[in-house]
């Protein structure tokens, strides 16, 4: 049964909370939404996230198969995905005349290219839907009397309202866990989930910009093994087959202090055996060539360059003398190359953590507090959190289409 007029709190301007807002204003209209940012630019996340292009969702529409790029969260996701999906945010998109496209990696972007057209929109639904969105104002405290939530703003003012949404993200300290653990709530400690590793390797020191479009990457010691592209960068390696390995091993990566070794192999994950082979074989047809001019795997002639001297091989090397010693070394270092990592930069595209709010102590259903009635969470203050291709995004959309439904009354 719908609520007469609800009045409603989102505390949160990015995504999960302006999906959320937009979904509770057009489920009952009799509602009265206002939405609460505490800075100045609200979505600004999704402003900057994919390069500036804003990665939407991706194209993986089966939820069992979804689930599976989401280190923390998964199960829970799972019937929520069944109620709200990527088909389900490509449509909502499409109706407000945003269209998607899918990239080769299954990523999805507005056709524009352009994270302002994604901004636009919500910002457009939420004016729409008759959403009040309020910046430069934060939630400072809430307390629960009876039914009736009462909130404080920063500013000092005290509001009223039946309904509040929580969806701050997941930064450690934000105000939403302070909240969330005020009202009983428990938090799963925050730290960063997709970061790239800080490595000072002369292999590829000067090499920024280089990537390679398939490698494999492990940690010794750990579960963690994962592929994808890798760039190096400034500050040592990044892309997907980083990313990904960072996402799964968030607490374990935390725990060692983000000092650790890492291991690399440039060609679509070859082991040291299977480069080996393919290199023997190279060395038999191209005798007379210079090892430096021609490499079986085509890695960037730089990168394959700085491999064969860290296997002790002089670049001008003809095939012919490369003695299977060194061809054994040189097998290493493209099939299992180690890298000592430092540190840890958080990526530029997202802003992702693990931790928040424990998640047996939300219904899923509703998005709403197993500990507090009329509290509902959506996005990454929840302790969820998914790998980089537009699955966080998709977290956001479906448990911010969740909340705002139930708050509103309805049925999702």
């Amino acid at each position: 049964m719908v609520m007469t007029a609800p009045r409603v709190i989102v505390v949160g301007g990015g995504a999960a909370g302006f999906f959320a807002a937009i979904a509770c204003a057009a489920a009952n209209p009799a509602a009265r939404v206002a939405l609460y940012e505490a800075t100045a630019h609200p979505l600004a996340k999704v402003r900057v996230s994919g390069g500036g292009r804003c990665n939407v969702t991706h194209a993986c529409p089966e939820p069992r198969e979804l689930v599976k790029r989401y280190p923390r969260g998964g199960r829970e996701l799972l019937g929520a995905f069944h109620r709200f999906g990527p088909r389900d945010t490509i449509a909502w998109f499409a109706a407000r005349g945003v269209e998607l496209k899918v990239e080769n990696d299954g990523r999805m972007f507005p056709v524009t290219d352009d994270s302002g057209t994604i901004v636009d929109c919500l910002r457009r639904a939420a004016d729409q839907a008759g959403v009040k969105v309020f910046t430069t104002m934060g939630v400072r405290y809430v307390e629960r009397t009876g039914d009736i939530f009462q909130v404080e703003f920063t500013d000092n003012s005290v509001g009223e309202f039946e309904r509040v949404l929580i969806a701050t993200g997941g930064t450690k300290g934000s105000a939403g866990q302070t909240i969330a653990a005020q009202l009983g709530h428990t938090i799963e400690p925050p730290v960063p989930s997709l970061f790239t590793f800080h490595i000072d390797d002369a292999r590829i020191r000067g090499l920024e910009g280089l990537s390679v479009p398939a490698a494999g990457t492990a940690v010794p010691g750990t579960k963690l093994k994962d592929s994808g592209g890798l760039l190096i960068t400034h500050w040592g390696l990044s892309g997907p087959a980083i990313l990904k390995l960072s996402a799964w091993g968030a607490r374990e990566l935390a725990e060692r202090g983000y000092k650790f070794t890492v291991v690399v192999s440039w060609a679509e994950g070859r082991t040291p055996a299977q480069a080996l082979e393919t290199l023997t074989a190279a060395r038999a047809v191209n005798l007379k060539k210079q090892i430096a001019t021609w490499n079986p795997f085509a890695l960037p002639s730089r990168l394959w360059e700085r491999l064969i001297v860290a296997a002790g091989i002089t670049p001008e090397t003809v095939w012919t003398s490369v003695s299977n010693h060194s061809l054994q070394a040189l097998a290493n270092q493209v099939g299992a190359a180690e890298f000592l990592v430092e540190g840890k930069s958080l990526n530029k595209e997202e802003f992702v953590t693990c931790g928040g709010v424990r998640l047996r102590e939300v219904d899923f259903k509703t998005m709403e507090s197993r500990v507090c009635p009329g509290l509902h969470f959506a996005g990454e203050v929840l302790d969820i959190d998914g790998i980089t291709g537009g699955f966080n995004f998709q977290a956001a959309w479906t448990t911010g289409w969740l909340a705002g439904r139930a708050m509103a009354g309805v049925e999702a």
